[in-house]
């Protein structure tokens, strides 16, 4: 059954050339011109999975008001931003809001469908885990493979997909130096097409949700100059 995918796009020949690729890639499409629209979109198909956001959008609600609603609403979902800019505030700002990715324009269908395979890929989970490793727990904090879940002291903590695999990632390897272009490889692919700023926003993102005190984190530790060490 063909995953079922959001697009939010106000510029209508943007918006079909971006629907018609994931169609013919095997993509259920829903799509809408506002945010308040996507929204009620949202609503009426709680089977989304995944959701391409413009940033710049009419109206009161943009695409980063966006995002922030459907993370408060929808943890699990996967996102990604679409923006015109090109300033590295701009696509900074959408992945602090809770976005997965981003996607400057223009864009090819080729970079558009390997990036919406790529983080579909990763909300699969990547299978059944075995017994073994069903859950792991490090410190305050119990993490379960099969439900996908995190909590910390008995407290469930809400996480992107991707900030789950980071996570994951962090306490299948306790103590051990992590670079970040291997956490980069091992979380987002091998065909990634973004840079390493994605891994930094995501360790930022995950220290507020985790930490006791993000001035001073006592589980994600930075390796200066290399990348993150995880310390629970």
């Amino acid at each position: 059954m063909p995953q079922k995918l959001l697009v939010l796009e106000d510029e209508e020949n943007i918006r079909s050339f971006v629907v018609i690729n994931l169609k013919r890639a095997g993509y259920d499409v829903i799509e809408a011109g506002t945010g308040e629209e996507a929204l009620r979109l949202i609503t009426a198909h709680p089977d989304t999975r995944l959701a391409l956001l413009d940033i710049m959008l009419p109206g009161a609600l943009d695409g980063l008001e966006v995002c922030r609603r459907l993370r408060a609403a929808h943890p699990g979902m996967g996102v990604i931003m679409l923006t015109a800019k090109t300033q590295e505030l701009d696509k900074v700002t959408g992945l602090v809001s809770g976005a997965d990715d981003y996607i400057t324009k223009p864009f090819s269908p080729t970079e558009l469908i390997a990036r919406v395979d790529a983080l579909s890929r990763r909300l699969g989970g990547g299978g059944e885990p075995s017994e073994s490793s069903a859950k792991l727990r490090s410190g305050p904090f119990t993490l379960s493979a099969r439900n996908r879940t995190l909590q910390k002291n008995g407290v469930k903590l809400k996480l992107t997909q991707v900030e789950f695999n980071i996570i994951k990632l962090f306490m299948e390897n306790p103590d051990r130096a992590l670079s970040r272009e291997e956490i980069l490889r091992r979380v987002w692919g091998e065909e990634y097409f973004g840079d390493l700023k994605i891994v930094d926003v995501n360790i930022r993102r995950l220290r507020i949700k985790i930490e006791d005190d993000t001035a001073n984190p006592a589980f994600i530790t930075t390796v200066w100059g290399f990348g993150y060490k995880w310390g629970g």
